[in-house]
C-alpha cells in the first residue's frame, strides 16, 4: 500500500484543460464512433425523416439497442427528435451537420500542414 498523502491528493478531470473546437470536435468524433451510427447517419442522410422503427427494419440489433445509439447522436446535437406520441421522429440537425463537417475538415486540413503551429487551442 502507497506510503504518505498518496489517498489525500484530490481527484482531477483530465479533460478541463480542452476547450473550445477541439472538445467539440472530440463530441461529434465519439457520437460517430460506432458502425451503426454511421449507419444511422447515412440512412437520414437519405430521408428528410425516420423513425425508430425504420432504422429497426435496417439495423441489425434490437430496438432498445437502436434508441441507445440514436440517444449518442442526438445528445452530441447531430440529430433531433420530434416525439409525436407514441413515435419519434429523427432527422439531421443540419446546422449542428455543418458545424461537424467544419470542425472535421479543419483539423484533418491542420494535419497536412505540418509546419503550422498546433499548440493553440481554438
Amino acid at each position: 500500500m502507497p506510503e504518505g498523502n498518496f489517498y489525500k491528493k484530490p481527484c482531477t478531470n483530465p479533460n478541463k484543460n480542452f476547450r473550445g473546437a477541439t472538445r467539440e470536435l472530440a463530441r461529434y468524433a465519439k457520437a460517430m464512433g460506432h458502425p451503426a451510427r454511421i449507419k444511422i447517419l447515412r440512412f437520414l442522410s437519405q430521408a428528410e425523416f425516420c423513425y425508430t422503427g425504420d432504422f429497426v427494419e435496417v439495423l441489425p440489433m434490437a430496438q432498445s439497442t437502436v434508441s441507445q445509439h440514436l440517444k449518442e447522436l442526438k445528445d452530441a446535437g447531430l440529430i433531433i427528435a420530434n416525439e409525436q406520441p407514441p413515435r419519434v421522429k429523427y432527422c439531421i440537425n443540419h446546422e449542428v451537420w455543418e458545424r461537424a463537417k467544419w470542425l472535421f475538415y479543419e483539423f484533418f486540413d491542420m494535419l497536412d500542414k505540418p509546419d503550422q503551429d498546433r499548440t493553440t487551442e481554438q
